[in-house]
């Protein structure tokens, strides 16, 4: 391998995303040690234990000696704090399939839980006109 070839590989960047409700993630993956933040804040101190294990599903389906190869830095906005979890989860799982480019994983991943990669397409119905909620109408005092 030459060390142009070799120079591209230590220096790629994959940028990936995930969507769940109304929250939305964008994850940065680089060649590191390991390390994962989220917002800022490392993914080991994470105050909500149930979100943080949902986010770290992906790493450890994937395994520390690829974990341990990669730094990603999650930026995530909008939605609850489970809906964040599910994005971040998504677009960390969405990185490191393509950041590896492995198959293997990629089928590992979508045999565990296919909105993983595949995403939930699900959104909250709409308010409608006149009503409380959308789908909840004024009672009537008759009948």
């Amino acid at each position: 391998m030459s060390s142009s070839k070799l120079g591209q590989t230590q220096n790629k960047i994959v940028i990936s995303t995930g969507k769940r409700k109304t929250a939305i993630a964008r994850a940065v993956i680089k060649p590191g040690r390991g390390r994962v933040w989220i917002n800022g804040i490392p993914l080991e101190i994470w105050p909500v234990e149930m979100a943080r294990l949902k986010m770290m599903e992906p790493l450890l389906l994937a395994g520390e000696k690829i974990w341990k190869t990669m730094d990603i830095r999650v930026t995530v906005e909008g939605g609850g704090f489970m809906a964040q979890a599910d994005a971040v989860r998504t677009a960390i799982a969405r990185g490191i399939v393509s950041f590896t480019g492995s198959d293997e994983l990629r089928t590992l991943f979508k045999e565990y839980s296919r909105p993983m990669l595949a995403g939930d397409p699900r959104q909250t119905e709409p308010e409608k006109w006149m009503r409380y909620s959308a789908r909840r109408w004024r009672q009537k005092s008759y009948r």
